[in-house]
């Protein structure tokens, strides 16, 4: 199947986007459902919309559906749990912290998930594509902390932690979709998507049953704010997942820190304050390290 090379930077940045828009009314929905269950939203209501998608994917690629085995549910299971975990764990950094500076410590993530990508599943990195992850995520750290204010500890964890499990995700897909029978990149994203949201939805849907079922009527009963972000949710993973399919997840995560922009901009930090020339810096940095990588090809 011809791909263009650079289809995989035009998958990035619509998921960042669509991310950005996703993590905004989820965290709208924290203070109503709480933490755990503005967490299943994005898996409950997601779920749908991917098998929607999947089939599409197969009413428009002359494929066979690809066989499941035994890896491919190891890798997905692994990125699913992994999922819930730093969703949850991003959605409680919120409550403490703002948008854009929660964004801004999951973005932490590049860094960990080159690791991962490398030790996991092999990936191979240049000593110039190093450089560049390095160069954005500085530019994350400067933007995400302020001198001369008082610095709390506990979401700074909380959003580096979620980083972490964000980045083992992520290499869960790609490793799930490379396990997969097929060469239309669409058909093993998509397949893996499905999968992906299948157990999520199952594993939070049964836990709260026995643990919470008071909460789980409660995100029944709000369904309607909660279809808009699961389909934001499952667009913007479905668009990661044929990124992953296309590229490493190093240079996948490191592209979508673009997605701190665009949590400034929905937020109004950069549209309505000053830029500060520490943010400035920041931001050239994070662009900096982007088009660096992009250039790279």
């Amino acid at each position: 199947m011809l791909v263009m090379p650079w289809l995989w930077a035009v998958f990035t940045v619509i998921a960042a986007a669509a991310q950005t828009a996703r993590n905004a009314l989820q965290r709208s929905l924290t203070e109503r459902l709480g933490t755990i269950g503005a967490t299943h939203v994005r898996f409950l209501y997601g779920f749908p919309f991917a098998l929607i998608f999947l089939g599409l994917v197969h009413l428009a690629v002359p494929a066979r559906a690809p066989s499941v085995s035994a890896p491919f549910i190891a890798w997905t299971l692994a990125g699913a749990l992994a999922q819930i975990g730093a969703t949850a764990l991003m959605l409680a950094a919120m409550r403490e912290r703002s948008f854009v500076v929660t964004t801004a410590y999951t973005k932490t993530e590049p860094v960990l998930v080159a690791l991962f990508g490398v030790v996991l599943l092999g990936d191979h990195l240049t000593g110039w594509a190093w450089s560049a992850i390095l160069v954005a995520t500085s530019g994350i750290v400067l933007m995400s902390w302020k001198p001369g204010t008082e610095q709390s500890l506990r979401p700074a964890v909380l959003g580096i932690v979620s980083a972490a499990l964000f980045g083992l995700a992520s290499v869960g897909f790609r490793g799930a979709i490379r396990t997969l029978d097929t060469e239309s990149f669409l058909l093993a994203a998509t397949t893996t998507l499905a999968w992906s949201l299948f157990i999520q939805t199952a594993v939070l849907t049964a836990y709260l049953a026995v643990m919470d079922r008071p909460g789980l009527m409660t995100i029944f009963r709000a369904w309607r704010p909660s279809v808009a972000a699961g389909f934001l949710g499952a667009f913007a993973s479905q668009f990661w997942f044929l990124a992953f399919a296309l590229e490493t997840v190093a240079k996948v995560r490191t592209l979508a820190l673009v997605e701190v922009l665009f949590a400034g901009i929905v937020s109004g930090a950069i549209i309505k304050q000053a830029t500060s020339p520490r943010e400035g810096l920041a931001i050239a940095l994070i662009v900096g390290g982007v088009a660096l990588l992009l250039s790279l090809g």
